[in-house]
């Protein structure tokens, strides 16, 4: 397999301890440049910033790795990356890996997910990795050794015609997990609620909480696979047309 450009990035941070292990596994595919977050960027979505200036630096973090720390957000990485920091455009975008699911809606949400998405509309094959552990100090072994299947998986097999595949790894050692599954997106939601506190000046504020709201019956989703121990691998599209629709009411709409 001949040598690519990799870029890499996260919304965790460049600091966090999933891009570390991410960067350890693109390097066995090729030249990597990090390009990140200088701070968590957890749930930005698809956020760019257009109000203020974005800062970026480069920095000596990861042994034999060309990395930049930037203000901005995971997507901001990545349009910064293509346009400033690479010298062509990458063979492969990979982000991650994310501490915590990103299964189901979670994608809409996510700033890991996100930073994927954006290498895919600029036609780079792009992949999301995240594990089901929130913890700072979470153990990504078997992160690792699923993530360089999946990545070789997906450089010999093709990536799917949106060039994204979003990949969720369940939390344990290697032995306890099944085998890797292709798969579709959950249908779920977030029932969201909001703690109403006061501040010191008897101000209100709100911190939100909630609870994930699984809506799938279904038993070929990633939810599923995730809750059987086998890792998830569910093919995105950026296209959000509801093509269904399209063809069942086309006829009716002509006026």
């Amino acid at each position: 397999m001949s040598k690519k450009l990799i870029l890499v990035t996260n919304d965790d941070g460049i600091t966090a301890k999933g891009i570390k292990s991410l960067i350890e596994v693109a390097k066995k595919f090729g030249k990597v440049v990090v390009v990140a977050p200088d701070s968590p960027q957890s749930a930005m979505g698809h956020a760019i910033t257009i109000s203020k200036p974005l800062r970026a630096k480069q920095v000596n973090i990861f042994q034999d790795v060309e990395a930049w720390e930037c203000s901005g957000t995971p997507v901001d990485c990545v349009k910064l990356a293509i346009d400033k920091m690479l010298p062509r455009l990458p063979d492969l975008c990979l982000s991650g890996i994310n501490h915590g699911s990103n299964a189901s809606i979670n994608i809409i949400y996510s700033g890991t997910m996100s930073a994927a998405l954006e290498g895919a509309v600029g036609n780079i094959p792009s992949i999301g990795f995240s594990l089901l552990d929130y913890a700072a100090d979470a153990d990504f072994t078997a992160s690792k050794h699923f993530a360089q299947k999946v990545i070789e998986k997906a450089l010999n097999s093709g990536f799917p015609k949106s060039k994204l595949f979003n990949v969720n790894i369940p939390k344990g050692e290697i032995k306890d997990i099944k085998g890797i599954k292709l798969c579709r997106q959950a249908n779920g939601h977030w029932k969201e609620e909001f703690n109403e506190r006061i501040d010191p000046f008897k101000r209100k504020y709100y911190w939100m909480t909630g609870r994930f709201i699984n809506n799938d019956s279904g038993k070929d989703t990633d939810i599923v696979a995730l809750e059987n121990n086998y890792v998830s691998v569910v093919p995105v599209q950026y296209d959000l047309t509801a093509h269904d629709f399209i063809k069942e009411q086309e006829n009716k709409w002509i006026f």
